[in-house]
């Protein structure tokens, strides 16, 4: 799966150079709930690092940008990343807390966060269904483990 260490040398090069980031997505999931099998990593920088993040990874890694995310990946491994350019993720990094993720212990949105990024990602129109379902599923298993947050799902659906 990772036979280049990509996690370990992405994370190096992240702290190195004092790059303050936190996991959210599918794997923010999967610290809160049961794990499910995911080779994506989802992370989040402040918007003001972006450049900075492409620059220092691009020297080692292979970078790609998107409208919505910067991708990287690395030769002999299955992972990969993707740092989000969306500007409404950002505020995500000051609430994160250290939890477990790929057997790293890794700053993690908070469950709120993770959980509003997740409807945010269900209701963009330009998102492929098959992902979609995926973040219906990922918002099921927070629900499940977290039933109070229910009213947060509601509110949002009904004032969108």
């Amino acid at each position: 799966m990772d036979q280049a260490d990509f996690l370990e040398r992405l994370l190096r090069c992240l702290n190195d150079h004092n790059i303050q980031y936190c996991v959210i997505g599918g794997q923010g999931v999967n610290a809160y709930v049961e794990p499910v099998v995911s080779l994506d990593l989802d992370l989040v920088v402040a918007t003001d690092k972006l450049e900075e993040v492409e620059a220092v990874l691009s020297s080692e890694f292979d970078v790609h940008r998107f409208p919505h995310s910067l991708n990287i990946t690395a030769l002999g491994s299955d992972l990969r990343v993707q740092f989000q350019t969306d500007p409404r993720y950002p505020p995500f990094l000051e609430r994160a807390t250290q939890q477990e993720v790929l057997g790293v212990v890794l700053p993690v949105a908070d469950m709120r966060d993770v959980l509003q990024g997740k409807l945010w990602a269900v209701q963009d129109p330009e998102r492929r269904a098959s992902k979609r379902q995926k973040d219906l599923a990922d918002i099921a298993r927070l629900l499940e483990a977290y039933p109070h947050c229910s009213n947060m799902c509601l509110t949002q659906f009904w004032h969108d």
